[in-house]
């Protein structure tokens, strides 16, 4: 059985527009993390689809996404880290506080 590639299309819009809505309506550190872990993850959908129906005999396609999920792991790895420091800095981790750390 074959899934049509609007399926899959339709799969990554939704998972890429609630990324963004995330990313804009949230104001949690962590959330706003997630939001964009979750539009990467909609990007590689998109790679892996149309690398199986363009290219149905090359591997381009699964070669970038293993290449965004490394650089998505090492970012997050960043990103928790920083978080974590602010966290210590000022006992919260929402955005509207991390102006506090201006001195």
């Amino acid at each position: 059985m074959n899934v049509p590639i609007e399926a899959y299309l339709i799969v990554s819009t939704i998972m890429f527009f609630v990324g963004v809505y995330g990313f804009l309506a949230r104001r949690n550190l962590l959330t706003i993390l997630m939001s964009l872990e979750l539009m990467l993850n909609a990007v590689n959908i998109n790679f892996t689809v149309f690398n199986r129906y363009l290219f149905p005999g090359q591997l381009d396609g699964f070669f970038f996404t293993l290449f965004i999920i490394g650089i998505a792991a090492a970012e997050t790895a960043l990103a928790i880290a920083i978080i974590i420091n602010i966290y210590r800095n000022i006992q919260n981790i929402f955005v509207d506080k991390v102006n506090n750390l201006k001195h």
